[in-house]
C-alpha cells in the first residue's frame, strides 16, 4: 500500500461514526439568533443530525471539534456544553462587536472491508493503518474532511474570520452571511484546498420541511470562479450544503470525500 508522506490526521471515532451513519441524514447547528446588539450578548446553539432540518429526532451532534472565533480571530470558549439523546447544546457570551464564526471540522480516514466473512468498519489515522489485516478483502478507504459553520454578529458586522485555511472544501462569503434579506441576491464563493471549486453542486434548503409536502431544495452549481448566487424568496433559517468526491490526497488507493454546510438566516425586508 503506497502511503504518501504527510502529517497524521487526528480522528475522533464518535464523530466519524455519526458521519458514516448519517448518509441519509443532515448534520446542522442552529443558533438562537444570528444578529444581536447590546454591551453583552449571549447565543445558544443547538446541534443535531436529523432527517428534518432543525428538528431533533435522530442523534446529537458531536462537539469534540467545536471551535469559536471572535471578531478578532481569537478563540472563544463555549459554555454549558451538554449532549442529550437527540441534540447537543452550548452557550457563548459575545462581548466584542463584530462577527463570530462557530465551526466544527472533522477529518481522518475511514475504511470498510471484509475479514473472515464479516463486514468490518475501520477508523483511524495514517499511522494506524497497520490495524487493517493483510488478508482483508474488498478494502475501500476514504479520506474524510467535513466542515460545518454558523456566523453570528453582535453590533456591526466584520469579515476577519472569513479567511480560508486552504484545506478541504471551504466557503468564503462575498455577501455577509448575517446580511441576507428576502428579494435580494447573495453571493458565496467555494474553494477546494484554496483554489476555486468550479462546477460544484450546492443545495440550499429552508427549514420546516417537516411541515410541508416537498423539500423544495434550491439546486445550484458554482461557476469557474467557484461562485454561486442565491435569490432569497422567503424568510427563515436555511441549510446550505456542498459535497465533493475526488481521488485520494493522502493515499493512492483511497477516495477523498469533502463536505461543507452552514446554517444561514434570511430576514424579511
Amino acid at each position: 500500500m503506497n502511503i504518501k508522506k504527510l502529517t497524521t490526521l487526528a480522528l475522533i471515532a464518535a464523530s466519524m461514526g455519526v458521519a458514516s451513519e448519517a448518509s441519509a441524514h443532515r448534520a446542522w447547528m442552529l443558533p438562537s439568533a444570528t444578529v444581536l446588539s447590546g454591551d453583552t450578548a449571549w447565543v445558544t446553539m443547538d446541534g443535531a443530525i436529523s432527517n428534518s432540518l432543525f428538528y431533533f429526532e435522530h442523534h446529537p451532534l458531536g462537539l469534540e471539534h467545536l471551535e469559536i472565533l471572535d471578531p478578532q480571530g481569537e478563540p472563544l470558549e463555549a459554555q454549558n456544553k451538554a449532549s442529550g439523546k437527540y441534540r447537543s447544546v452550548f452557550d457563548a457570551q459575545l462581548t466584542r462587536d463584530g462577527t463570530y464564526t462557530f465551526e466544527i471540522r472533522t477529518n481522518g480516514l475511514f475504511g470498510a472491508y471484509k475479514h473472515k466473512g464479516k463486514n468490518v468498519r475501520w477508523r483511524g489515522g495514517v499511522d494506524e493503518m497497520g490495524e487493517i489485516p493483510a488478508e482483508a478483502e474488498d478494502l475501500r478507504l476514504f479520506e474524510i474532511d467535513r466542515l460545518m459553520q454558523v456566523f453570528v454578529t453582535k453590533g456591526a458586522p466584520t469579515t476577519r474570520t472569513f479567511e480560508a485555511e486552504g484545506v478541504g472544501l471551504e466557503m468564503v462569503p462575498v455577501t455577509h452571511p448575517n446580511d441576507l434579506f428576502v428579494g435580494e441576491v447573495s453571493e458565496f464563493r467555494f474553494l477546494v484546498d484554496g483554489d476555486p471549486a468550479a462546477n460544484l453542486n450546492v443545495v440550499v434548503i429552508r427549514g420546516g420541511i417537516r411541515y410541508r409536502d416537498q423539500v423544495d431544495e434550491i439546486q445550484l452549481q458554482t461557476d469557474a470562479q467557484g461562485r454561486i448566487f442565491v435569490e432569497w424568496e422567503e424568510p427563515g433559517m436555511y441549510w446550505l450544503e456542498a459535497e465533493l468526491e475526488q481521488s485520494g490526497k493522502l493515499l493512492d488507493n483511497a477516495k477523498r470525500r469533502m463536505s461543507y454546510n452552514a446554517t444561514l438566516e434570511v430576514l424579511p425586508l
